[in-house]
């Protein structure tokens, strides 16, 4: 062990208590050359199930464009018509297909009994040969909650057999101020456990988290088969890790396994609203992607498990030139060296696993500002899909449409603005540019058909309908859920438009610790925070009444004025107390709780006193 660093070595390493150093190589990638990659067959199964996901999508799109041609078109199309079309089409087809990927999922895990895309079924009796290491990087958390969290997997891999293979590194990018309050409590708390807790701290935060991952790689990479990336507020079963770690002995090809991980531990009102609708409407849609990637799915940066080697001389990425947002460091790595490790080859899987968690952003503010570090981050991607030589043409698909994901906010104010705008000035009469009563009902059915899916899917299994709290309790949610979410639809939509706007305007997201507590918001600040919202508000509502359309648009103007009331009352823990009591939003309980051990419980020290670690009456 070596605790702290001198010399030049400080520059890098301002403490650290670690194992004995194993380098590995890293090298940068060469974007412009395609790297030899190991050569598969095709799977035809695979290519039919994606060719069908795509018809199911420009099915229902063309046949709604087919309405809207014989409405405004009859006449021949005008330049503005012509704009209407660009636009309602795509956006048409783009939520056509997160319903045809929901109702495929749906298919499987109910008449399919979930072949195939299964939830991950943890086993242990599998001995395990490899080593493997699980990372958590941190920069200016809450260190408790982060160690909180690390014991409850650290008592779980105890219970596994093979658990001694597994190592924790906790990789801190934290300031000085907040690394040293993480050394004391790391020294004073690491003889808690009773496997290997190492801890690292960089003074320099170069690349952020990738650089972070990278710089263990280079260092330590050597001496495990495996790495398990986490984020600050994972948690992840010992019996799936250990799954994990098995199936990557088993099958050499596999390169990466992203588990599909569920929200817990809300507390907020916002935060048990998301957490509902993720436990609840997610793993319908997570299925369908399952089933239509393959072997060329996605990684989501954390909660998943990776092979070493592959990583390494696969993912070493380049600073890129040019000044941000499509220069500098790239920021939303985790989507690349998903796409970077099948360029050579290794195959990229991902799973359902009912052990596999994440938490939320407390309140609506923190999710934008989150949202908007990832909108930086994918659109830095576009660019690089034509530099980047040898992608696989489904990891082309997927950095596409992560960009273009942030583009259908700004498409939709733009038609909402092209249909008010044409009829307000007498371009159009509403009655040829309005939806008619068919593809309103089909447009109902796309939106909302996911979430009737989710609640058969739950109403068919006994023990999944009474962790949701029984079907009256589920469905008061999912009306709830509706609600909100129509009310905060607009909210998102000017929000992502201007974040759009300010990056490819220069003014680069801010990528510092997140904020994963709250407890309510001034009025007054959601006010200031929202004005642009309540702005678009009065703009929108000129039109609509000069365009007689207030009765459509109401859903959109209320959602806008509303925008600092939703994001101050959700905000509030209170709230989300007040939900939990009554069973609205209820979700089954994370495995933990139903063990017979609870985690640590870790204390700031008081003055006179140091931390502390007591460990639960309970605890077997």
């Amino acid at each position: 062990m070596a605790d702290g660093a001198t010399g030049a070595q400080a520059l890098v390493r301002a403490f650290e208590s670690v194992p004995a150093e194993a380098p590995l190589a890293m090298p940068v990638q060469d974007f412009a050359t395609a790297p030899g990659r190991i050569h598969r067959p095709l799977n035809i199964d695979l290519w039919a199930r994606r060719l069908l996901v795509v018809l199911l999508a420009l099915l229902p799109a063309a046949l709604a464009a087919h309405e809207m041609r014989r409405s405004i078109g009859l006449d021949g199309i005008s330049f503005w018509e012509g704009v209407y079309l660009a636009l309602f089409i795509p956006l048409f087809a783009w939520i056509a297909f997160g319903f045809a990927t929901a109702a495929i999922g749906f298919l499987l895990l109910t008449v399919g009994k979930g072949k195939g895309v299964r939830p991950y079924i943890p086993r242990d009796r599998t001995p395990l040969k490899a080593r493997t290491a699980i990372l958590l990087p941190v920069c200016n958390e809450d260190f408790l909650g982060v160690l909180g969290r690390l014991s409850i997997m650290e008592r779980s891999l105890s219970q596994v057999m093979g658990g001694e293979r597994f190592e924790f590194f906790i990789l801190s990018d934290s300031n000085p101020e907040n690394g040293e309050t993480e050394r004391k409590a790391y020294l004073e708390m690491r003889k808690a456990f009773s496997r290997p807790v190492h801890y690292r701290r960089r003074a320099r935060n170069i690349g952020r988290k990738p650089g972070n991952i990278e710089e263990w790689v280079t260092r330590f990479g050597g001496a495990y088969d495996h790495m398990i990336v986490l984020d600050a507020d994972s948690v992840m079963s010992g019996q799936t890790m250990a799954r994990l770690s098995v199936d990557m002995e088993r099958h050499p090809h596999l390169g990466l396994i992203q588990t599909v991980p569920t929200v817990m531990g809300a507390a907020t009102l916002f935060a048990r609203w998301q957490q509902f609708a993720s436990r609840l409407f997610g793993p319908i849609s997570a299925a369908g992607m399952i089933w239509w990637a393959g072997s060329e799915g996605m990684f989501w940066g954390h909660n998943a498990i990776v092979r070493v080697r592959a990583f390494a001389e696969s993912c070493g990425l380049p600073e890129l030139p040019g000044r941000a947002p499509f220069g500098g460091h790239i920021l939303s790595h985790d989507m690349l060296e998903a796409a970077l490790l099948r360029r050579r080859g290794w195959d990229v899987h991902m799973v359902t696993a009912d052990d596999s968690f994440e938490e939320f952003p407390p309140a609506m503010p923190d999710l934008f500002t989150r949202d908007r570090r990832w909108c930086q981050g994918n659109i830095q991607h576009v660019p690089l899909l034509a530099k980047i030589k040898g992608l696989h043409p489904v990891s082309r698909f997927q950095l596409f449409v992560g960009a273009s994901a942030y583009c259908t906010s700004p498409l939709w104010l733009a038609m909402m603005l092209v249909v008010l705008g044409g009829v307000a000035t007498g371009v159009w009469p509403p009655a040829a540019v309005l939806p008619s009563s068919t593809l309103l009902t089909v447009t109902a059915v796309l939106l909302f058909g996911p979430k009737i899916l989710a609640i058969g899917w739950a109403m068919a299994d006994p023990s999944r309908r009474i962790g949701f709290g029984g079907a009256v309790r589920m469905t008061r949610g999912v009306i709830a859920d509706i609600i909100l979410s129509i009310l905060m639809a607009p909210v998102a939509m000017l929000t992502q438009t201007i974040n759009l706007f300010s990056i490819l305007m220069g003014r680069k997201a801010s990528w510092n610790g997140q904020t994963r507590d709250r407890d309510g918001m001034a009025i007054l600040g959601a006010i200031w925070l929202f004005k642009w919202h309540i702005l678009l508000g009065v703009g929108l509502t000129v039109l609509a009444v000069r365009a007689n359309a207030i009765g459509w648009m109401s859903p959109v103007l209320a959602g806008l004025f509303a925008a600092p009331i939703l994001a101050a009352l959700t905000a509030r823990k209170d709230l989300g107390q007040r939900a939990e009591n009554s069973g609205l939003f209820q979700v089954p309980e994370p495995w933990w709780r139903t063990q017979n051990y609870r985690p640590l419980r870790f204390r700031w020290p008081v003055p006179g006193r140091k931390a502390s670690v007591s460990r639960p009456a309970n605890d077997g």
